[in-house]
């Protein structure tokens, strides 16, 4: 069991004007379109009015769920200071992250960093390329120490032990940048109009007698 020192009163204030502090919080990221189809990642809107932006989900976010499952004093320490846990395949630190998070009951949600989007966003929004990544409110934590983890946990005011009811079901991880809704499938090539049948010949006029009209009588 890792042993941790107990947070002195100017350590703990120094922490808790560090959560709230706005000017540390992650910023928005802006899925940028330019007119010919190039996109690009910015912490700052488009210069270019025909431009299409969109934020790009990377900002810190609250919990999906709806808060007003949990108990009072924990919707409150939720709302106040959300925590995003930011993940990668294959990484046992975020597994570790993850698993203090969830054993201790802290409400979070979780994007994981997998496409080349979700890494350039992921740059924008955290200046490096380490997983895991978490905020707490405004704080960056970058990389996983459970020591420092579990102080800024304390900072905010999250309960020691899980607070959460026993129906509470952790949203699902979702990718930093929303995945864009798949393109309708192209609409199958219209059948090939039919050859139209060319026309018989009419029927030879009589217009004579013949072996078996000798009076060349017309019908």
């Amino acid at each position: 069991m890792n042993m941790h020192k107990p947070l002195t009163a100017p350590l703990l204030a120094t922490l808790l004007m560090t959560l709230a502090c706005a000017s540390v919080q992650a910023q928005g990221v802006y899925r940028i379109v330019g007119p010919d189809g190039k996109v690009t990642f910015s912490d700052r809107p488009p210069a270019d009015a025909n431009a299409n932006a969109q934020p790009a989900r990377t900002a810190n976010e609250a919990p999906a769920i709806a808060n007003g499952a949990l108990p009072y004093e924990l919707r409150q320490v939720a709302n106040r200071f959300p925590v995003t846990l930011y993940t990668g395949n294959d990484c046992p630190p975020c597994t570790s992250a993850r698993n203090l998070l969830t054993s201790r009951g802290v409400p979070f949600i979780e994007r994981t960093v997998s496409s080349n989007e979700d890494i350039a966003a992921f740059q924008r929004l955290s200046g490096g390329t380490g997983l895991p990544f978490g905020t707490i409110g405004g704080q960056q934590l970058a990389g996983f120490s459970e020591g420092e983890w579990v102080q800024y946990l304390d900072a905010a005011g999250y309960p020691k032990q899980s607070a959460l009811p026993r129906n509470y079901r952790q949203p699902a991880p979702t990718p930093l940048v929303a995945v864009k809704a798949a393109e309708p499938a192209a609409a199958a090539s219209a059948p090939a109009p039919a050859t139209p049948s060319r026309a018989r010949p009419p029927a030879p006029v009589n217009d004579g007698p013949s072996p078996s009209n000798p009076a060349g009588i017309r019908f």
